[in-house]
């Protein structure tokens, strides 16, 4: 049998070349998109899922009313997990890191090296909570002592050119203003790219409550608490507990605390009003319909040409059934040939994937290979043979259904169920394409509107680096300095950039008339003088920082969303107070974006405090960058010898808040493209064999006189019609998708009649085009050859 439907695949191969050609084509197509997406599907699922305790590992998350619901943040008090340890019994081990944004860059050293890395404070029990395999060291006790430091394999090999010279050995580091020694107690191995955690050493939180007091209180902070919950304990009873942990501590306070899974913060980051609704799981299911349309799609066109293809094996089918074959045996052969193509047409989609995956990883900031790992092979081998099952499944059924008698004189029959089904999958087909045409203009309009809208201040030509060192003792010096540099239009310091993307609410702002039952949560950001001016953010009303008054330690500049939140009139001059303490306001900027255009811009106050500031901010003069980048550097080398030199500019900062959104629109483009090519590959293959079967109609209607433009007209009407049944499908369908897409952004474009317009337009001109080419061939073609057999 297996011998057989292999001769018979063959001959037709040779027999239908054309055929074959398109089908390959397709579904090669088709599944090197779904096995590119598979592997960026499969990727993204292994984010953070590597470590052992996964289904135990919680993150414990914090949730603060707000006037407009609750604010859901990553971030609780420095006491928070030894007070778990201690008070609930279902804990196991829990651990607290610093957040990451604090700490752009370490200068870490040994001996002779000075080498920049990336650092972070964590609890005592952090390689017990999380599994960083330790080289070096015990997991139990390599933070047991406040002056430890656990180093990453590469940062070992840096400083000591061995991982196992490294144990016991002093390292340096410098942060800002600060300098620690430090005991290499263990080695971890280098943090994979499959880890939301980057760092190249952990040192003990001791060290860090030693640099910045941090008392036991378990409220509000803004540090990252993880707990492991103990094997067979209930993560319901410790949600309850947990929930109410906050207010038996302090009964005026109105958080509540819960926790995530840690494995699924990474994909459902997302929180409205404190549920979960998404986040980046979003974008996987979407890419994954997309392969699955992709496909569907090659195996409509496989359906299709077999069908209609039909007529040439009639004798086969005929002659078979005669001498006794069943209709199941007839099945299992036709299945068994697409299956066949299908194993071919994988081939050459694993060729193609290796040959487009440098691309694909460029667009999607990854660095995926095809893993030869059983799971993964077989479900390759699964999607194989489920498009081959698919898209020979009707044809198989449609084939095997003719009655001999009737199949050996000729007769196909056309029944209304197959001309319809035909139809119908070919306006399937042209539906998906249109839906993607349109998806494509509104994606790529949003993220253009996202990229190019004004964000409230001027992110061209801003360069920011940290400051340590002597500039970090002596801020103002290297500021006047830096002013002077040829090619700085102005430069001033700040805590940290002026985007966050979460925030910890300060409630801490109390004014006249204020109703006590509104939680109102504030941005706040220490700032230096020239902040404002640098970054090109414009007041409303009042007057920005100046050394002219020395009152202004005690002043803030409020945006346009807290004075209209707070309610207040003629805001300038009025005292309110902050954290208990006299502040006045001195000016309104207008808003700015600080969080991305997904959300909704909140209240912010910017803090005069030239002492806490830890970032400077540069703004560059137009015209030759490069060179006042490096006069930049040499300032900076002179004031801070042995201390290392990174720099960023704001505008990929900004950029990189919308990487996903830049992905989608990328991806859409190209699958969208293929969607189409495709589709119009399965119509070019349609008319072709339309136009063959109508061969003798065509003559006898140009003897009678019929015109080329008549014979065109009537060959592509049938086609014209199931276009535009799949363009009154799809439209509506787009809409309410994209609707839905454009809800995650708080400011967006509308979706104007004129994207659907285009978009059905497009599809139809594609299909007059493709189906033009083939009855325009046809309608040319003298009529004595098409009647000469007749």
């Amino acid at each position: 049998m297996l011998r057989h439907t292999l001769l018979l695949l063959f001959r037709n191969i040779q027999r239908f070349r054309t055929t074959f050609l398109i089908n390959l084509i397709g579904l090669s197509t088709g599944l090197a998109s779904a096995l590119l997406i598979y592997l960026w599907v499969h990727d993204e699922k292994q984010v953070d899922a590597f470590h052992e305790k996964r289904d135990r590992l919680y993150q414990v998350m914090t949730n603060t009313p707000m006037p407009d619901g609750l604010i859901t943040s990553g971030t609780t008090g420095g006491g928070l997990h030894e007070a778990l340890v201690k008070e609930m019994p279902e804990v196991e081990h829990a651990t607290v890191i610093t957040p990451a944004p604090w700490f752009q860059k370490f200068t870490v050293s040994s001996a002779n090296h000075d080498v920049t890395a990336h650092g972070q404070f964590v609890g005592r029990d952090f390689f017990n909570v999380f599994s960083y395999p330790l080289i070096q060291g015990s997991k139990d006790n390599v933070l047991a002592d406040k002056q430890a430091i656990v180093i990453s394999a590469t940062l070992a090999k840096k400083l000591f050119n061995s991982i196992e010279n490294s144990l016991g050995k002093t390292v340096d580091w410098k942060w800002l203003n600060l300098k620690r020694s430090c005991t290499v107690t263990g080695v971890f191995a280098d943090v994979t790219a499959q880890s939301t955690q980057q760092f190249d050493f952990a040192v003990s939180f001791e060290t860090w409550k030693d640099i910045v007091p941090v008392s036991a209180d378990v409220r509000g902070g803004p540090f990252l608490t993880y707990v492991v919950l103990k094997e067979g304990a209930s993560p319901g009873d410790f949600q309850n507990k947990l929930a109410a942990f906050l207010k038996q501590k302090d009964p005026a306070s109105t958080a509540t605390l819960f926790a995530a899974r840690y494995a699924d913060t990474y994909l459902y980051g997302d929180y409205s009003n404190g549920v979960a609704t998404g986040g980046r799981i979003a974008y996987v299911k979407l890419f994954s319909l997309i392969a699955m349309l992709i496909v569907v799609i090659a195996c409509i066109n496989f359906m299709n040409l077999s069908t209609a293809r039909a007529s040439r094996r009639l004798k086969e089918v005929g002659i078979k059934k005669v001498v006794g074959a069943g209709r199941r045996t007839l099945v299992v052969q036709y299945l068994l040939e697409s299956v066949f193509v299908a194993i071919l047409s994988l081939i050459v989609a694993v060729a193609l994937v290796q040959l487009l995956l440098p691309v694909f990883n460029t667009i999607m900031g990854k660095q995926l290979t095809i893993p030869f790992e059983p799971n993964v092979v077989l479900t390759i081998a699964a999607i194989t043979l489920l498009t081959g099952l698919l898209a020979g499944s009707y044809p198989a059924f449609y084939l095997s259904g003719f009655q001999p008698a009737r199949v050996l004189k000729g007769h196909l029959g056309k029944s209304l169920g197959e001309l319809w089904t035909r139809k119908g999958l070919v306006a399937v087909q042209f539906a998906l394409s249109v839906f993607f045409i349109v998806a494509v203009m509104v994606i790529y309009r949003q993220v253009e509107f996202i990229q190019t809208a004004h964000l409230g201040f001027d992110q061209e030509r801003l360069l920011y680096f940290q400051m340590e060192g002597a500039i970090a003792e002596h801020p103002d010096a290297f500021l006047t300095e830096l002013k002077n540099v040829p090619g700085v239009a102005q430069a001033s310091s700040m805590q940290q950039t002026i985007l966050m993307e979460s925030f910890f609410p300060t409630p801490g702002l109390r004014w006249e008339g204020k109703n006590e039952d509104d939680k109102i949560g504030f941005a706040q950001l220490p700032v230096n003088y020239d902040l404002l001016e640098t970054l090109g953010i414009t007041l409303a009303e009042g007057r920005s920082f100046s050394r002219s008054f020395p009152a202004d330690t005690a002043a803030i500049i409020l945006n346009q969303t807290a004075i209209d939140l707070m309610e207040l009139k003629n805001p300038v001059g009025k005292t309110v107070t902050l954290w208990g303490a006299p502040v006045q306001i001195i000016g309104v900027a207008k808003d700015f974006h600080f969080q991305s255009y997904r959300e909704k811009v909140k209240p912010f106050i910017f803090r005069l405090a030239p002492k806490e500031t830890m970032l400077v901010m540069v703004r560059l003069e137009a015209g030759n960058a490069s060179e006042t980048v490096s006069r930049i550097h040499a300032l900076h080398k002179t004031f801070n010898p042995g201390f290392t030199w990174e720099y960023a500019f704001l505008n990929d900062a900004v950029q990189a808040q919308y990487a996903s959104e830049k992905q989608v629109a990328s991806l859409s483009r190209y699958f969208a493209g293929l969607a189409v090519l495709i589709s119009c590959l399965g119509l070019f293959a349609l008319a072709a064999f339309t136009a063959e079967r109508r061969r003798s109609e065509i003559g006898i209607r140009k003897v009678l006189g019929a015109t080329e433009t008549a014979i065109v007209y009537l060959l592509s009407a049938e086609f014209t019609k199931i276009v535009i049944v799949a363009i009154a499908i799809a439209l509506p369908i787009s809409y309410l998708l994209l609707q839905q897409w454009l809800d995650h952004f708080a400011y967006r474009i509308s979706l104007d009649a004129v994207y659907f317009i285009f978009g059905g337009g497009l599809a139809l001109g594609l299909a007059w085009f493709t189906v033009g080419l083939q009855t325009f061939k046809a309608a040319r073609m003298n009529p004595v050859k098409n009647l000469r057999s007749e």
